[in-house]
């Protein structure tokens, strides 16, 4: 939200610094996250002043240029070479000096001492374009002949200079966005700073409201009063519509946004200065002469003012002439009655809409304006008359007119101001301080809240309409702590603190010493959204029955939670790879979620399902290129090397693990299942192209996703143990072995320990060979077969042994031939 300090400055008297006004609001709760500086032309036209012409002569080099003496200030006169027709001895112009910064649409241009054509040029006569003062260029600004020389360009045209807070507005503050609203909370700290009631919100004056006459009256109708507890209303007659005058453009271009015409920018001035959404009908789209608040039924159409044609649900609260619905009530107007340079009668309307009904009909539809965004949080039902008086007199003024009726004001069951009782000794508990009830009661005062009965133990107060976010007693104690001020309250010297015994594994601790070993490897840890788009898992060997739904959605991008970790990491790298980063090596722990579709549940949470993933994705070159080093590409090796990585530091030895090779599928060109007995521990394998294309990713992807909650579970059955250091040698024998290109290295492996349990320690393959002189469908790998006996020396003999028993069984078990 922004807030104008020129503008804010209507409504308190604060004469501070914009800084401290910063950091003043910060500790109140309204956090400032910048302070910008606005200035109505950009640069502020520093360096821009007045001139005269004393003289003009014919480039001799340049048949359209001319060569200009210009004075501009103490008697001093400089050469420039200009271009425009328009040019001539005696007039008063606009000059931008050497060293100015001028900013145009193609971007900043400097002013330099220069030679044209030969002829030097020491500054520059100026268009009203170039100086962000207009869109025209056919020729030099013309001053009046009165204007003084060498006066600064920012002072005759008195450019506003400004500066804009943009706030983060949590959800519960939503009486604060709003000018006023704010201006509450200033006068609020600085007279509990000062001790005394000094400051107080100067609120606009509409004592002076009178209607000219009530010529023209439109009843108003509510037939869901649940939906719109208040509606208030009036006519204006014989207005004109045309541009804004110039105070009011500049209020608004501040805070950022476009001026429209004058109506239009009328009810957005209230809007961010009273906080109060307003809304004006061409009188002469309201068929019938009269207004109907209802929910219009099931797939009525509806055009809105940017011409999209939206299919009301039933549940959408229309305002609604005799005959169709002219505005999506608090969230959009429609098309037809919108007020444009022909309207010549308004009809004003100022109203409190039900929040929930607001929320759910404009996230339904994806519309988001400034309108919904404050009656989504809840609005001030007693604004409502207020702000249209307020609108009345400002259109009055700007677009002429007569307001033609009264204020019509529907307001079928009053809403009453909430009554909340507190007890000092609960104020002090929860702030942690001794704050004397008289202090207390005076933050409250200086925001609206009434003091109704006060004893030395409690008090009652009357909480203000705006103030939707006050329902119980902790909320009164926060507001008396942000006026009070989080800083004043004393850190504790000590802290009190209970043994608590924690459950093994440690899960915390295993995901963080995954995570530094992964991040010593040369990954980055990623972190997604958790919801996604519900068209990934349409396809791609997902099942879209499992995705679990949002009720009301941001959008059809975030519309379900996600199955799995897998498309969040392609965003990543496809978001990496356009802006020239192709070497990636990524991680994420996260959830997952499914629904399981065809089982009827007495428990609702038991349909669904949640699990924790870690996903690793490698893409690009193993290392930076180099000189001396040539680029190779990183491949399925290198993920198995890091899943089998992760695996060993949760304790679960390779012996342990069975592979499965997976066939290629929509997912995966190829891959392997990791399993512990029945267990599924992971997937891993290369994307196929179809989810490249998906993504709009050019390179090959690797990716694994590992089962983390089961992974925990067989590493919290595991113990570490210590042993000392062998004291006997190993003994290395080699085998290559000539088998069928389909048997993987896994198979012989498993034959390897099934055949020799006690003193084989690792099993290595360190070469293949295939080759069309080995035959059809063969290759040859190479072997390696490490033994230890922990208690004494292995002989050759021995070894040799062992060597016979494990030729044998590759021999019978996979078809091997003994090279």
């Amino acid at each position: 939200m922004r807030i104008s300090y020129n503008w804010l400055k209507n409504y308190v008297a604060y004469d501070g610094q914009p800084e401290a006004l910063s950091v003043l609001l910060t500790d109140c709760g309204l956090e400032v996250e910048s302070l910008e500086k606005y200035e109505t032309v950009r640069g502020g036209l520093k360096g821009v002043v007045t001139g005269k012409v004393l003289s003009c002569k014919p480039h001799p080099n340049a048949d359209k240029l001319t060569l200009t003496l210009v004075e501009v200030c103490g008697n001093k006169a400089l050469p420039i070479v200009c271009g425009a027709p328009n040019v001539s001895e005696g007039q008063k112009v606009l000059v931008a000096l050497v060293g100015t910064l001028l900013y145009t649409d193609k971007g900043p241009f400097p002013i330099k001492k220069t030679k044209i054509r030969g002829e030097v040029s020491e500054g520059m006569i100026c268009a009203e374009d170039e100086l962000g003062l207009g869109d025209s260029h056919e020729g030099i600004m013309v001053l009046p002949d009165d204007v003084p020389v060498g006066m600064a360009a920012a002072d005759y045209f008195n450019l506003t200079r400004d500066w804009i807070f943009e706030i983060g507005l949590t959800p519960n503050r939503i009486d604060a966005a709003s000018h006023t609203g704010v201006a509450r909370d200033v006068a609020a700290v600085i007279n509990h700073q000062q001790g005394k009631k000094k400051l107080a919100v100067l609120w606009p004056d509409v004592s002076g409201f009178r209607p000219d006459n009530t010529d023209v009256q439109v009843p108003v109708t509510i037939q869901d009063p649940d939906a719109c507890p208040r509606y208030s209303s009036l006519t204006i007659s014989n207005i004109t519509v045309k541009e804004s005058p110039g105070w009011l453009k500049d209020k608004l271009k501040a805070i950022g946004l476009k001026p429209i015409n004058n109506v239009v920018d009328v009810t957005n001035f209230v809007l961010h200065e009273l906080g109060q959404p307003l809304h004006a009908f061409d009188l002469a789209g309201v068929n019938g002469n009269k207004v109907i608040v209802k929910k219009s039924p099931k797939g009525t159409v509806f055009e809105t003012l940017d011409e999209e044609k939206l299919q009301l649900t039933g549940h959408d609260l229309m305002v609604c002439n005799e005959a169709e619905p002219m505005c999506m009530g608090g969230i959009f107007g429609g098309i037809r009655p919108g007020v444009t340079e022909t309207t010549r009668a308004i009809f004003l309307e100022s109203a409190c809409f039900n929040p929930l009904t607001i929320r759910r009909s404009a996230k339904h539809h994806g519309l988001k304006t400034d309108a919904s965004f404050r009656f989504e949080r809840g609005s001030d039902p007693e604004m409502t008359v207020f702000a249209l008086k307020r609108a009345a007199m400002l259109i009055r003024e700007v677009a002429g007119g007569t307001i033609s009726s009264d204020v019509h004001d529907v307001y079928p069951k009053r809403i009453r101001p909430a009554e909340l009782e507190i007890s000092y000794h609960r104020v002090r508990t929860l702030i942690g301080k001794d704050i004397p009830a008289g202090e207390i009661q005076s933050i409250l005062e200086d925001l609206d809240f009434e003091i109704v009965a006060s004893t030395d133990a409690t008090l009652t107060i009357r909480v203000p309409t705006y103030r939707v976010d006050v329902t119980r007693e902790a909320d009164v104690v926060e507001e008396v702590l942000r006026i009070y001020g989080y800083n004043k309250i004393d850190i504790p010297g000590k802290m009190h603190a209970s043994i608590v015994i924690s459950p093994k594994p440690d899960k915390e601790l295993l995901q963080n010493t995954v995570s530094d070993m992964l991040s010593a490897r040369g990954f980055n840890e990623i972190m997604n959204n958790s919801l996604t788009k519900a068209a990934y898992y349409e396809g791609h060997g997902f099942d879209a029955r499992r995705s679990v739904p949002i009720q009301n959605p941001l959008s059809q991008d975030l519309n379900v939670m996600r199955q799995t970790l897998l498309f969040g990491g392609l965003e990543s790298i496809a978001y990496n790879q356009n802006r020239k980063i192709q070497d990636m090596k990524l991680y994420e722990f996260g959830n997952a979620y499914e629904k399981i579709p065809g089982k009827n549940h007495s428990e609702p949470l038991a349909a669904y399902r949640e699990c924790m993933l870690l996903a690793l994705f490698i893409t690009g070159k193993r290392q930076p290129e180099s000189w001396h080093e040539p680029g190779s590409e990183l491949d399925f090796f290198d993920l198995k090397n890091t899943v089998y990585a992760v695996l060993r530091r949760l304790g679960i030895h390779e012996r342990m693990v069975r592979a499965v090779r997976i066939h290629p599928s929509e997912r995966f060109s190829y891959g392997t299942d990791l399993f512990v007995e029945e267990k599924h521990l992971a997937r891993m394998g290369l994307l196929s192209k179809g989810l490249m294309r998906l993504a709009d990713i050019r390179d090959e992807v690797f990716y694994a996703t590992m089962e983390w909650d089961t992974l925990i579970q067989i590493a919290g059955e595991k113990q570490l143990v210590y042993r000392e250091v062998p004291r006997f040698p190993e003994i290395r024998r080699d085998l290559a072995l000539l088998l069928d290109a389909s048997v993987p290295f896994s198979e012989i492996e498993q034959i390897a320990y099934q055949t020799e349990k006690k003193i084989l320690k690792e099993v290595n393959l360190f070469d293949v060979y295939q080759d069309e002189k080995l035959g059809q469908n063969k290759k040859s790998y190479a072997v390696s077969f490490v033994f230890q006996d922990e208690n004494k020396t292995l002989t050759d003999k021995e070894v040799d042994k062992i060597m016979d028993k494990l030729t044998r069984a590759c021999t019978q078990k996979l078809g091997a031939v003994i090279r």
